[in-house]
């Protein structure tokens, strides 16, 4: 296997306390070249990328990204890549002002995720841009499960970067397994040192299962039913914290004892520390994607093009061993066992049927109804 600083790396110097990406770098307005137009028929010198951090391959020995080095090889454009995303609520109120006005954000592509309101709302406005799909023959790879969201049925706006699954996570050191949100709401020995995420679908999905509810359909009782369980475990004490991806640290460190958690998270902190656990709860999990997608003033060209180079099964792959969530390239899987046999063999990244079985992806209507978010909000305090 070649030298590279793996996505595990990080999280885990994360977990153990040093400050590797802070909130206010994330956020900070990047410079860049960029060419501010909407795609005039030839590649351009630079692409301007903006994604969550962590999240794509890194070299250990240089710190350069080999993916994007070797789409600048190949094509001779100039990647300014962005780790400027940390939540899809907040970063889409950065974007929302210019792209509104019909401006564009000096980016080429950016990634939200699908189980937020957000890519629907982004096509529905018209803040994003058609596909070239002629520069991207490689949509041929991507894998059936993805070829028709509800959010973009023709794929004519998005491509998957990355999919992941939301489940629960716990440290051995403080307690066994913790397998269903009864347990994870109610068990007394996990008072005060339980954490849920901020997302809304990931948390109130989760806990519409355990209900008996269907996440894929919200109605407004069963939302209700959700929002007030999740609720009654805040004002019991049992939750201590709504998170992002910053659960890392205190679940290592044993401040939380159980956290609804990433399932590309866990696959990195679980490799290094033997003590923290992951799994689908017992009563069903939820799964996303975070799409690809290009805003107003982005280069379609472009972007259009990287987006063909990354569904190359052989870039998948190596971006696939960094990251470590779910591949959306058909023959990812057969190419990572050139870099890691072990990967190709783990259903959180392959997902098997009977893995799959197990999850659900939440109603987007009700990612973006109002009234919903509201009373989200007010149960995490946001």
């Amino acid at each position: 296997m070649t030298m590279r600083m793996t996505r595990r790396t990080l999280v885990q110097r994360g977990a153990a306390g040093a400050t590797i990406l802070t909130l206010p770098g994330l956020l900070a307005a990047c410079g860049g070249g960029g060419n501010g137009g909407g795609g005039g028929g030839e590649l351009e010198d630079v692409l301007n990328f903006a994604n969550w951090p962590l999240y794509i391959d890194v070299d250990e020995k240089t710190k350069k990204r080999p993916s994007l080095d070797e789409f600048t090889a190949k094509t001779g454009i100039k990647v300014n890549y962005f780790e400027e995303i940390n939540d899809n609520a907040e970063y889409f109120a950065k974007v929302q002002g210019p792209l509104s006005k019909g401006r564009g954000i000096d980016r080429d592509i950016f990634v939200f995720t699908d189980n937020s309101r957000f890519p629907g709302l982004l096509i529905g406005e018209g803040w994003v841009q058609k596909l070239d799909k002629e520069l991207i023959p490689n949509i041929e790879n991507l894998i059936d499960a993805q070829v028709s969201p509800p959010f973009d049925p023709k794929r004519e706006y998005s491509l998957p970067w990355q999919s992941g699954m939301t489940g629960i996570a716990w440290n051995e050191d403080l307690t066994g397994p913790v397998n269903s949100i009864e347990q994870l709401f109610e068990d007394p020995k996990l008072k005060g040192k339980v954490s849920m995420l901020m997302e809304l679908a990931d948390s109130v999905g989760l806990v519409m299962l355990a209900n008996g509810d269907d996440p894929g359909a919200v109605d407004d009782d069963a939302f209700n039913r959700a929002a007030d369980r999740v609720q009654a475990a805040v004002d019991s004490g049992q939750i201590v914290r709504f998170t992002g991806n910053d659960f890392a640290q205190p679940l290592t460190r044993g401040q939380f004892a159980a956290s609804v958690a990433w399932s590309g998270d866990m696959i990195q902190l679980l490799a290094d520390n033997p003590k923290l656990k992951w799994a689908i709860p017992d009563d069903g999990g939820m799964i996303w994607t975070d799409n690809m997608l290009i805003p107003l003033g982005g280069d379609v060209f472009t972007a259009s093009t990287y987006m063909n180079f990354v569904y190359d099964p052989a870039i998948a792959a190596e971006i696939e061993a960094w990251v470590n969530y779910i591949c959306p390239v058909v023959g990812a899987q057969e190419e990572i066992k050139k870099i890691d046999p072990s990967l190709a063999k783990n259903p959180q990244i392959f997902p098997d049927e009977e893995t799959l079985s197990q999850v659900k992806l939440f109603d987007a209507e009700a990612a973006d109804n109002p009234d919903f978010k509201e009373k989200f909000q007010a149960v995490t305090g946001a």
